[in-house]
């Protein structure tokens, strides 16, 4: 990884279910989140996503990308245009710093009406070695029988 590398982009397609589950899931009962009337009557054209929900799909974005040995440090996410249904969220991101094993990636979530998020994510890459036993059923460290027994 380098500074200036860019990360491929993910679309997510911005469905009603996926804006009510993430609100229920993050516990955002705001009527914005799931009832188009109520979020009509408050002025929104439908109802919209939450950002614990964007929030989520960009630490899924950095993850995605770099896989399980990826621990996000810091995410620090700014809101512009909403999320509304029917629309799809492109993630980008770019390589803005690096400190030896931690990265600092600019990420930008743009929908048909702009951009939706925009911020930094600090990562670290765990360059350590995996030291679990393995526990395959014939391996070393069977878990439930005594080595020499299985």
């Amino acid at each position: 990884m380098n500074i200036g590398d860019t990360l491929p982009s993910l679309e997510i397609p911005v469905s009603r279910t996926l804006i009510v589950a993430g609100a229920i899931a993050s516990r955002d009962y705001q009527d914005v989140h799931h009832d188009a009337v109520l979020a009509r009557e408050k002025g929104s054209p439908d109802i919209f996503m939450n950002i614990l929900t964007t929030n989520g799909l960009v630490g899924r974005y950095i993850t995605d990308h770099l896989g399980p040995r990826a621990v996000l440090r810091k995410v620090a996410i700014r809101l512009g245009a909403p999320n509304y249904p029917g629309a799809t969220m492109t993630l980008t991101g770019t390589v803005t710093a690096l400190d030896g094993n931690t990265a600092e990636i600019r990420v930008v979530g743009a929908n048909g009406i702009g951009h939706h998020v925009t911020g930094t994510v600090t990562v670290t890459l765990d360059t350590t070695p995996d030291t679990a036993p393995d526990t395959t059923p014939d391996g070393p460290g069977t878990l439930g029988t005594p080595e020499g027994t299985a």
